[in-house]
């Protein structure tokens, strides 16, 4: 109970002191980086999973709310960047598995699950079943939606200029309790049905398809309030953060500077195929980065939120994303598997 409530209170004052310094998303990247610097100086560091997984309903919720009939329209014309989502996860793991294998020195299952970017947990399961070293793992795919996290707000506010202070919804008092209390019955009942029947990031998705459906039908008018979402940024960064926990200087020296090292990569990779949507006319700048940086989906969607981005397109691009990476993952282990032991 006590590490909980100093990550809490490191937690806090990183909000706190991005406030201060006028950063960018003071909610989200202050948490993470408190808690990032506290894990490495040694101060034990732990959230509550069952809240952390409640609050990621809450971007479940956000996203749903947007999914009216006129959004729906759009779907269709999204077809040409959807279509290199699949490229992008080839040409990711083309360059990333050799990188971790022959530069970084891990054994092959290591360097196959540290490079696909799926979701953080089903890669580490995966990992296991496979042999792969879990905690380098765990510290790689951390470090990646970290500094993806960290670094896209400069590069919209630099390239984009976009306004990441506004409040990325309502005042929860401007919406009526009615709908406050229908949104969260979406939250519950998707989360827990999603979870009951196995489909991945059930704590999002659930919610979203039902929020979905009831906004489709004309019950809903009002995403989650701007309080609702701040909470959800704070808990996503105690939940980046505090994966350092334990952190030794061996792991620094290799886990850590391994993933910077991809962080690197998958950076340029992602600007490459940003430029390229975008000098073809195929999509926006802004949404294409949003959509197609390797992050975490629920970071992601933060994002997106509050640089009032296309939510639909960049989920619609993330879930695909993570789809290709879970399904195919066994079966694209085995063919890289059978490439790099020649």
């Amino acid at each position: 109970m006590k590490s909980i409530l100093s990550t809490f209170a490191v937690a806090g004052a990183g909000v706190a002191l991005f406030h201060l310094l006028h950063l960018p998303l003071p909610w989200l990247l202050g948490p993470i980086s408190a808690c990032l610097i506290a894990a490495l100086l040694g101060m034990p560091m732990q959230g509550i999973k069952p809240l952390n997984d409640a609050m990621r309903t809450i971007l479940g919720v956000a996203v749903g709310a947007t999914l009216t009939p006129a959004v729906l329209s759009t779907f269709p014309g999204m077809w040409p960047t959807l279509l290199l989502v699949p490229v992008m996860v080839a040409c990711i793991g083309l360059i990333g598995v050799p990188y971790f294998q022959r530069i970084c020195g891990y054994d092959f299952p290591t360097a196959y699950y540290a490079t696909m970017p799926g979701g953080l947990q089903d890669m580490i399961v995966f990992g296991e079943e496979a042999g792969a070293n879990v905690r380098a793992l765990s510290l790689i795919h951390a470090t990646r939606v970290m500094v993806i996290v960290a670094a896209l707000p400069f590069l919209l506010i630099g390239i984009w200029d976009a306004d990441l202070s506004n409040p990325p919804g309502a005042p929860a008092t401007s919406i009526p309790l009615i709908e406050l209390g229908l949104m969260a019955l979406c939250a519950i009942v998707g989360w827990r049905v999603a979870e009951r029947v196995g489909l991945f990031g059930a704590s999002i998705l659930g919610p979203m398809i039902v929020t979905a459906a009831l906004t489709l039908a004309g019950g809903l008018h009002f995403r989650p309030p701007a309080e609702a979402i701040w909470a959800a940024q704070f808990f996503i960064g105690i939940a980046i953060g505090t994966k350092y926990t334990g952190i030794t200087f061996a792991e620094v020296r290799k886990d850590l500077t391994a993933g910077l090292g991809f962080c690197l990569i998958l950076i340029v990779l992602t600007m490459i195929f940003v430029e390229g949507i975008y000098s073809l006319g195929v999509a926006p700048g802004l949404e294409t980065l949003l959509a197609f940086a390797p992050g975490g989906q629920a970071e992601l969607t933060v994002l997106a939120l509050i640089a009032g981005a296309d939510i639909a397109f960049v989920v619609a691009h993330h879930v695909l994303r993570i789809v290709i990476v879970i399904m195919g993952a066994p079966l694209a282990a085995h063919l890289f598997r059978k490439s790099f032991d020649k």
